[in-house]
Parts: C-alpha cells; sequence; structure tokens
C-alpha cells in the first residue's frame, strides 16, 4: 500500500504541496492580500479538482496503513453485509410461506434500517476514531465509545436514510415495471437486477455451473437450501448495498457533523448539503477512483472464465446441458477470489470513510489535512 501510495504521488503529482494561499504585494505600503487558486465552490480547473479528490482518497490509504487498528471497521462492516444478505435470504423464506404484503414491507423496513444503523454507528466510530488522534495513533473503539454519546441523533438519522432507500427501491420497482417507456426497455432489460442475475449465473459465480440458480424454490425437487441465501441473499444485499453506498456519498458530511460538529440532526443534513455544493466534484473523484480500484479487482473474473473455459451454463449446447463441472481445484479458485474481492471492497470502503473525514476538514478550512498553515 505504501508502495502505491508513492507511485501515485511521484506520476499524478498527488504529493502534498505547499497551501493553495499565496501572497503577492503590488508595491511598498500596500498590504499583502490572500490569492486564493481557484473558487471557493470547489472550482479551480478539472485537474485541480481531480487532483484533490484522487488525494483524499490516497491520504485515507496513507492513514489506513499506518493504523492498521481501523481495519476493524472493515471488518465489523463486512458481517453487517453478511448479517443483511441471511436477513434477505430469511425474508425470502418468509415471503414465500407468508406472502402478506404488509408484514413483508414491515420486514424489508426493519432490516435495512438495522444495517443502515450499524453501517453509521461504524462510520460514526471511524470518523472520531481519526479525528481523535494522539501521538500519531489513533484507536477505532475509543471512536467507537465517542460516538455513544450521539447515539439519538445516529438512530433518527438511521431511520431517515432507511426510509429513503425504501423509497429509491419501490420507486425503481414502479418506473421500471409499470411507467418504463417502451423507447426505453433496454435500461430496464440491462439494468442492475438482470446484471446481477447474469453475472452470478456464471464461474466463478456459479461455482456449481447450475444453470437454475435462480429458478425453482430452494428445499424442493433435491435444490439446496443454501440457495436461499447465495444467490437469491446475497443478490438482494448487493442490490440494497449500492442504494445505501449512494446515499451515504451523497450525505457524506451528516456524521461528521453530528459527531465532530456537534451539530443537531436537521443543522447536520442542512450543513452536509451546503459542503457537497462547494465540494461535490472533489467528492466525486474520490468517489470515481475508489470504484475504478474495486471494479478493476472485480473485472479479474474474466481471466479466471478464460483459464477455465466454461463459464456461462446457458452458452452451452443445448442451453443448460452441462457436461464438464467446475473440479475441486476450480472451486477452491472461485472462493479466493470471492474473498479477495471482498477484502479489496471493505477495506476501499474504510478508506472511502477516511477520506469523507478528509473532505469535510478541507470543505471547513479550505485545505486538506496536513498541509502547512497558510
Amino acid at each position: 500500500m505504501t508502495l502505491i501510495s508513492t507511485v501515485s504521488d511521484c506520476w499524478l503529482g498527488l504529493c502534498r504541496k505547499a497551501p493553495v494561499f499565496h501572497t503577492s504585494q503590488t508595491g511598498i505600503g500596500i498590504p499583502i492580500e490572500p490569492v486564493y487558486e481557484g473558487q471557493p465552490d470547489g472550482g479551480g480547473g478539472g485537474a485541480g479538482i481531480i487532483r484533490r479528490g484522487i488525494g483524499a482518497a490516497l491520504s485515507g490509504m496513507r492513514t489506513l496503513n499506518r493504523n492498521r487498528q481501523l481495519l476493524w471497521f472493515t471488518l465489523l462492516a463486512g458481517l453487517v453485509l453478511a448479517g443483511n444478505t441471511l436477513g434477505q435470504a430469511a425474508l425470502f423464506f418468509i415471503s414465500h410461506t407468508l406472502p402478506d404484503v404488509i408484514v413483508g414491507y414491515v420486514l424489508d423496513f426493519s432490516l435495512e434500517f438495522a444495517t443502515l444503523f450499524f453501517l453509521v454507528f461504524l462510520l460514526a466510530g471511524l470518523v472520531m476514531g481519526v479525528s481523535s488522534k494522539k501521538d500519531g495513533h489513533v484507536s477505532f473503539f475509543e471512536g467507537l465509545t465517542g460516538a455513544k454519546k450521539h447515539l439519538k441523533s445516529l438512530v433518527v438519522w438511521s431511520f431517515v436514510l432507511a426510509l429513503a432507500a425504501m423509497l429509491l427501491f419501490r420507486l425503481y420497482l414502479t418506473f421500471s415495471l409499470v411507467w418504463f417507456p417502451h423507447e426505453f426497455g433496454f435500461l430496464y432489460t440491462y439494468g442492475l437486477f438482470s446484471f446481477l442475475t447474469s453475472i452470478l449465473g456464471q464461474f466463478p459465480f456459479n461455482l456449481t455451473m447450475d444453470p437454475n440458480v435462480f429458478t425453482g424454490v430452494p428445499g424442493y425437487g433435491g435444490r439446496s437450501l443454501l440457495l436461499w441465501i447465495y444467490p437469491l441473499g446475497f443478490m438482494w444485499a448487493l442490490i440494497f448495498s449500492v442504494i445505501n453506498l449512494l446515499l451515504l456519498i451523497m450525505t457524506s458530511f451528516v456524521v461528521p457533523l453530528i459527531v465532530l460538529g456537534q451539530k443537531t440532526l436537521r443543522e447536520a443534513v442542512v450543513g452536509s448539503f451546503a459542503m457537497m455544493k462547494k465540494t461535490w466534484a472533489e467528492v466525486a473523484a474520490c468517489a470515481v477512483f475508489l470504484g475504478v480500484i474495486v471494479s478493476g479487482v472485480f473485472l479479474t473474473y474474466l481471466l479466471i472464465q478464460a483459464a477455465h473455459g466454461y463459464n456461462d451454463p446457458w452458452m452451452t449446447w443445448p442451453p443448460g446441458m452441462i457436461t464438464a463441472h467446475p473440479t475441486g481445484t476450480w472451486i477452491a479458485l472461485g472462493l479466493l477470489y470471492y474473498i479477495a474481492v471482498f477484502i479489496v471492497a471493505f477495506v476501499v470502503a474504510t478508506v472511502g470513510g477516511i477520506a469523507a473525514l478528509d473532505l469535510y476538514t478541507s470543505a471547513k478550512t479550505g485545505q486538506m489535512p496536513g498541509s502547512p498553515e497558510p
């Protein structure tokens, strides 16, 4: 990680530089006035915006590399997603045995609220842990202890985010199934659901190369009950994770304003949108940079498919007739791929949380943390 940061600093010009405030004097006796490079609203040209956004991400990498204890956030966030996957599988089973719409809505919201609360609370602990640095080191668990003081605001904020997530999800379903224009039907046909279904049905995600992983009912006709968890529960957990991630990025500064700025929830939301208006480009550049890293690791599954030879069970002839199932070695390789992708994804999520704190400090003070005083 240190090597990556060093190379990026040298080749992308992302090393820490002097502050953006400079002095200029036009003559004797005329006061010195600061000249700010770029606009107060986060301007300064596309190159400067990208540099500041990527710089925040690389700063987060360096902070995580120096403080490995922050990896507890990575582990606990991963356990939250695992719990959400099991919860989604349980909801699938309940909806199959008890098809009550109202009960289904209540259970969906309860699971989403619990997931977001744990994520928001962990994020608050990460922010407080990094901000309360002592002797160059941080303590994630001390941050969690400090976050307990703001538990009420964090619970209410999690409730609001859960409502927003469920609303976005239901609007997507309603819009795509009822009011979706025929001219843009390809957006739904090749949308998030179809994409996940197609990918998870292929090797190495479909380790058994069973072409019917999304059909039939688990537990009937010899089908394993584990299909409730994977791929069904896992797919819906990923869908809600995308929605949750989008909401957390759009409201990146609410949690820092609550736990560091000592703001009420209403003040934090208003302040977050005001700060996001100034730094949205830097936040977008940071998010895209981290997303490219995760996407690059994820796309290595194409190399595994190319080496394996049999990637999609429906591409055989006749369709669905698999004559060569993966051996134990290939199944082990697929499991190692899973582990590697999830470790990278959650480590990058930790870096993103640290980078959000750097961007928050930058929006408050006008410069990235660690730079000299102007």
